[in-house]
């Protein structure tokens, strides 16, 4: 998971970011929590559906929300990924965009145990079978790799494999995937720098406290682009099993919405415009180097 304000470099970023992950990557594969039938045309009518507010779609986010999963730090925009994704499942269901309400959640908060303030929660959440069992979650609606950014002229800027990264000292943020990632896959010897926040690690990395920093692909773009200076994109690499990680919407154990979630993202897959979204906003494969 992976966040700071909105800059003027979104321009840079939504041509820098056309090199991130492609829209051919992204997964219908059902998360380990979500359940196998497709809502039904009558259990998926909006007034049918079970929500924390009738008549209203509530979903969670963290604040700030960074790009390019939103843009501007509003939600409520439609732009950037994740909220276009948002507003076109919306959509499916029968919301018009002024029936979705947006309530702030800590990244961490959304899969953690418990009753929930959201129908359902985007934000990069990646589907683990740990989370999937006090969570729910959607099929996956992003394929995503983790991604390495140091500073131009280091040492750590010239590595071209894995094992070029075993003694640098790696920042990220706690709960995160990507930490899970640096523990797994680079596995530095004297463990990575833990924050509590992305945007402490990007500043660490800045103040050049720490040598990298390990952020989805990309979130690291909008860093290289908008949060730091002569910063670059070392590699990308995948999870130590070798299964794609996917981003999942999250939901309440047990939430009878997940069915009809995924029977929005299955006709948005279909149709192409979730494919769309995902290039407009994220772009295409190109050069991030792949990391061995």
């Amino acid at each position: 998971m992976v966040r700071s304000s909105t800059l003027l470099a979104l321009g840079a970023l939504t041509a820098a970011a056309v090199a991130c992950a492609p829209a051919s990557e992204t997964t219908t594969q059902a998360s380990p929590a979500a359940p196998g039938a497709s809502g039904s045309a009558d259990t998926c009518a909006k007034d049918s559906l079970t929500l924390k507010t009738p008549g209203k779609l509530t979903v969670g986010t963290d604040k700030p929300a960074y790009e390019p999963w939103f843009k501007d730090d509003n939600p409520a925009n439609g732009e950037g990924f994740e909220s276009a994704v948002v507003y076109a499942v919306a959509g499916r269901l029968g919301f018009a965009p002024g029936d979705v309400t947006w309530a702030t959640v800590k990244f961490d908060s959304a899969f953690a145990p418990g009753a929930k303030q959201f129908d359902f929660d985007l934000n990069q959440v990646s589907v683990t079978p740990d989370r999937a069992k006090v969570v729910d979650f959607s099929k996956g609606y992003y394929t995503v790799k983790q991604a390495v950014v140091a500073l131009e002229g280091s040492n750590i800027a010239s590595a071209t494999d894995l094992a070029g990264l075993k003694d640098a000292k790696i920042g990220v943020q706690v709960g995160t995937t990507s930490l899970q990632a640096v523990k797994d896959v680079i596995k530095p010897p004297a463990g990575p720098n833990v924050y509590n926040e992305q945007i402490d690690a990007v500043n660490a990395l800045k103040n050049k406290q720490v040598d990298a920093i390990v952020v989805d692909l990309p979130t690291a773009f909008y860093v290289t682009a908008a949060q730091i200076e002569n910063a670059k994109i070392v590699g990308q690499f995948g999870t130590a099993s070798g299964e794609p990680e996917v981003f999942g919407a999250v939901f309440e154990k047990g939430s009878p919405l997940v069915g009809c979630v995924n029977k929005a993202l299955d006709e948005l897959t279909a149709s192409g415009e979730l494919a769309k979204i995902e290039s407009k906003w994220l772009g295409s494969a190109a050069g991030a180097p792949e990391l061995k």
